[in-house]
């Protein structure tokens, strides 16, 4: 039996030899008896590496942040907190979320956490505005383009959701809603209180939003590492 990512790939709900290319969906044990650990851990930091670099290109592009973005830059205006420690902050607010909607972290769940904010700010703390609109625009589309290919690398190395796409996946098993419904809910709804609290909105947001989907989708098949999924119970 299969069911569908937030990114649209398809996703074996079956234990036993996962077919090529399948994203599998296991427990955390599971996960890390799965096998091809020397390549799936490289994988996955480096994945979670490079979406907070991507993070920190859209902010130095400063023409509009991804949805969570846009309230973790509306939080850090009030509060005397970097942009990478509010992301890991709220990082740890969605999985205290997970706990009703019974959703289980992994490996992969918890370095998400922790992983992307350190990067981001290590990456703002060398990456200047550039004072050119073509520069702020390179770094704006560098930034979504290089987020859809880190999506890739660390969804592909099957070590756990990262917190916001359980709870995006937890509340559409719950709700029955599709995942494009609770997605499209989720991000209005961080957008709406980002802006409250005075928030990056721009364009840089609606690229995001349109082109974050179909690139990581693309990219996805790339760099998905085929398990063999040892069967429980």
């Amino acid at each position: 039996m299969t069911s569908t990512t937030p990114t649209g790939a398809t996703t074996a709900t079956t234990l036993g030899t996962a077919p090529r290319g399948v994203l599998v969906d296991l427990g955390p044990v599971a996960q890390l008896r799965a096998g091809h650990l020397l390549r799936r851990l490289p994988q996955l930091y480096v994945g979670l590496v490079l979406y907070g670099v991507s993070l920190a290109m859209m902010v130095r592009g400063a023409l509009g942040l991804a949805p969570w973005d846009v309230l973790h830059s509306g939080f850090v205006r009030h509060v005397p907190m970097t942009l990478g420690q509010a992301v890991v902050l709220f990082s740890f607010v969605v999985l205290v979320l997970w706990i009703p909607l019974r959703e289980m972290p992994g490996l992969g769940t918890i370095s998400n956490a922790v992983v992307v904010g350190l990067s981001a700010d290590a990456t703002l703390a060398v990456l200047d505005r550039p004072d050119a609109i073509a520069g702020r625009l390179g770094l704006m589309v560098g930034g979504v383009v290089l987020c859809g290919l880190a999506s890739a690398l660390y969804i592909g190395a099957q070590l756990g959701r990262g917190p916001r796409d359980g709870l995006m996946t937890g509340l559409a098993r719950r709700t029955g809603l599709s995942l494009r419904l609770v997605r499209t809910g989720l991000e209005v709804a961080v957008v709406v209180i980002g802006l409250l609290l005075g928030g990056v909105l721009g364009v840089g947001t609606v690229v995001y939003a349109l082109a974050i989907g179909p690139l990581t989708q693309l990219m996805l098949p790339w760099f998905t590492v085929d398990l063999m999924a040892p069967r429980e119970g």
